[in-house]
């Protein structure tokens, strides 16, 4: 009966182990609490040539970034009027390494070339083909 009872639990700890992954499981099997935690991050708007403290159509800003993500972060940044997507550009903030491009991006395009527009900026990063969302920050530029 003992022995029957022993492989019971064993094959059950055994499908646990599977299932939730090796360290989650074992973490849980021995009070630390189960899953992991997932990455967090903040993003913060810096306004690079505004003269009042806001953005503005045609000025420049940037961001400032933090994250618990093991792989190098993005920031997206889309801004619309009426709905419409008027501008979007993307950028990396890596830690490791500089990102060879520009992080400066500047509020304007052929589609919108006036007037307010409301803005999402968005820190993620990928894993595999997905993209993983850490934080946003909403802002309004204005003409």
């Amino acid at each position: 009966m003992f022995g029957k009872s022993l492989a019971i639990i064993a094959l059950i700890f055994s499908f646990a182990f599977l299932i939730l992954d090796g360290t989650d499981a074992f973490a849980a099997a021995h009070g630390g609490g189960g899953r992991k935690s997932a990455a967090t991050g903040t993003v913060g708007l810096v306004l690079l040539n505004s003269t009042d403290g806001v953005a503005h159509w045609g000025q420049q800003v940037t961001f400032n970034v933090s994250t618990t993500a093991t792989t190098e972060p993005h920031v997206g940044l889309k801004c619309s009027q009426s709905s419409v997507v008027v501008y979007s550009a993307q950028s990396g903030y890596y830690a490791s390494y500089p990102w060879p491009w520009t992080q400066v991006m500047t509020l304007s395009s052929s589609a919108w070339t006036s007037g307010s527009a409301a803005c999402i900026a968005t820190l993620y990063y990928f894993s595999g083909t997905s993209s993983v969302t850490l934080a946003t920050l909403s802002f309004n530029a204005y003409p």
